[in-house]
């Protein structure tokens, strides 16, 4: 499976049990990441995505049913324990610090992860995102 995750300056992911922020050009570059594939969330996370994109695929232990290459969009940790099955991990960075109190609860690099691209762009909500692409 392709992790899909977001991350402020300090790897927070989540305050009081809610994402810290959302953006539409980020769930379209998402969407075309997956491409023909299915792009896996949670039903909280679904609710980004209105209406519903065909490919979209919502289930509670979406970790688990996820095949290889596709994508899963994960808001919360923790993730370390699914890192055996990740081939590779779509890193957004808001370029900010928000409240949090859930951390992203692995290094990519410490993790057996490559760094292969990186690069900004211009979000709805957000003047500047960067999006780092990591391969086994």
């Amino acid at each position: 499976m392709i992790l899909a995750l977001c991350v402020d300056d300090k790897k927070g992911m989540a305050f009081n049990g809610r994402r810290q922020s959302m953006d539409r050009l980020l769930r379209a570059d998402l969407l075309a990441e997956a491409g023909e594939g299915p792009l896996w969330v949670i039903p909280y996370t679904a609710k980004q995505f209105d209406p519903a994109p065909t490919g979209l695929r919502v289930s509670e232990d979406f970790l688990l049913q996820a095949g290889p290459g596709e994508v899963c969009f994960a808001e919360f940790p923790p993730l370390a324990q699914v890192l055996d099955r990740v081939e590779g991990i779509l890193l957004y960075r808001w370029n900010r610090t928000y409240p949090a109190d859930q951390y992203l609860d692995f290094d990519p690099a410490a993790a057996g992860f490559r760094l292969v691209s990186a690069g900004d762009f211009s979000g709805s909500s957000h003047t500047t995102l960067t999006k780092e692409v990591y391969t086994r």
